[in-house]
């Protein structure tokens, strides 16, 4: 059979985060041109490595900037992109429905569209888990997407003058989860703050700032070894974070977080960082299998357990680990390993070969804490343990950790130039997002 006949087929994407979006540049770059048409679906026009998203919450990153247009993308790489939300699928029929698209105005742009498929990779991350706690959504912060960081960091500013504007100001900032998300956010908070007095923006000094890290479990970064949980928990309370390992909220509201034994937490700005689940819209597509948390349960090769035309892939897949108990933990290296092994036996997936079995590799994790330290652990794969990294080195290799996302996106010559462009700011541009 020809490689015409053999990639004469349809692949759709759903979402545009680390797996989707690499998964659709890697198969458009190779089988486009042997007759692959490929299409990227995702609800928001441009992409933000999500990892990142505490810094654009601070202003220490400017999506404007750092942002990647997918459609600009899709012309790159040769694929095909869709804005649209994704809203239902009809298995027997392989046809997936996107949603309306609207306006500012809250006109209809683009009608409700159906697309054909011939294989479809769900690949639409997780968002965060208010575990049905009283007043959370209606009180607390979220970051899961660009604008929920923007709307924070406008927020954060809108605060911060207010504070400055009072004879004896405070500001007091309450963080719910110490994974890595709430540890690097806490952390940017104090070289906001630095910023922000450098630049005329503020006047509160470090003793009028509060900010409150709450984890229900016995330490930070329980994914992290715990010497390295206990650095990050000494650097944090330097910069000034109160710990509080251990305590359970009970509800919020617009002015306190309540734990369970009663404890009223006063905070002006709360944000909601603890645990995740992949989105509801998963539990209503044509029956396929869900756990507890939303997420498409999947055989090795990361089929669907109830189609094989269906693929899932980076937090929205229920992966399991060779011990057969735990599952493949939702980190976006775990999503590129994903969207690598898809496109490495794609070809079998066409010819209808058997496809191994996916095996997760854990590199090991890096936390940020901003401009002031990192710690992280490497090779944690290695069946001898995991080397604990601190400091400089560490913050080497979380960098290069979002280098190595822009390599698979462009290339090794145009990601030098954006490495390039991005040291040239750091000159001309303000250290923070102002406005």
């Amino acid at each position: 059979m020809s490689d015409r006949r053999i990639f004469d087929k349809h692949v759709v994407i759903v979402g545009g985060g680390a797996g989707g979006l690499e998964l659709a540049t890697r198969l458009g770059r190779k089988y486009a041109r042997k007759g692959l048409l490929v299409t990227l679906v995702d609800e928001d026009p441009t992409h933000i490595w999500k990892p990142l998203l505490h810094e654009v919450a601070t202003g220490s990153l400017d999506p404007g900037i750092d942002e990647l247009s997918y459609r600009a993308q899709a012309r790159s790489a040769r694929f095909k992109f869709q804005i649209g939300r994704l809203e239902s699928i009809d298995r027997s029929q392989k046809t997936l429905n996107l949603a309306a698209v609207k306006g500012i105005d809250g006109e209809v742009v683009l009608p409700v569209r159906t697309l054909n498929y011939d294989y479809l990779v769900l690949a639409v991350g997780s968002q965060t888990h208010d575990f049905g706690i009283d007043g959370v959504r209606d009180h607390c912060a979220f970051l899961d997407n660009r604008y929920q960081a923007e709307r924070f960091h406008h927020h954060l500013l809108e605060a911060w003058l207010r504070a400055s504007s009072e004879s004896e100001g405070h500001l007091r900032i309450a963080i719910v989860g110490a994974g890595a998300t709430g540890v690097e956010l806490s952390a940017e908070i104090f070289n906001t703050a630095k910023e922000l007095s450098a630049y005329g923006l503020s006047k509160l000094n470090r003793s009028q700032l509060e900010v409150t890290l709450i984890e229900a479990g016995p330490r930070i970064l329980v994914a992290l070894p715990e010497r390295l949980s206990s650095a990050a928990h000494f650097e944090l309370e330097k910069l000034g974070v109160k710990i509080k390992t251990s305590t359970q909220v009970a509800s919020v509201t617009a002015t306190h977080l309540i734990t369970q034994s009663g404890e009223e937490i006063q905070a002006d700005l709360k944000v909601w960082a603890a645990g995740i689940k992949a989105p509801d819209l998963l539990k209503t597509l044509d029956g396929l299998e869900v756990n507890g948390r939303n997420q498409l349960l999947v055989h090795p090769d990361l089929r669907t357990t109830l189609d094989p035309s269906i693929f899932a892939i980076g937090d929205c897949a229920a992966c399991l680990m060779p011990d057969g108990k735990s599952l493949v933990p939702p980190r976006a290296q775990a999503a590129h390993q994903m969207a690598s092994f898809v496109f490495k036996h794609f070809r079998k997936v066409l010819e209808g070969t058997e496809v191994p079995a996916y095996q997760y590799k854990d590199y090991g994790s890096m936390v940020s804490l901003s401009q002031y330290s990192t710690v992280g652990s490497l090779m944690g794969n290695l069946s001898k343990g995991s080397m604990m990294v601190e400091g400089r080195i560490a913050r080497i290799v979380y960098v290069s950790l979002y280098r190595l996302h822009q390599l698979a996106l462009y290339g090794f010559f145009k990601t030098a130039l954006v490495t390039l462009v991005d040291r040239i700011n750091r000159v001309i541009r303000p250290r923070l997002k102002l406005h």
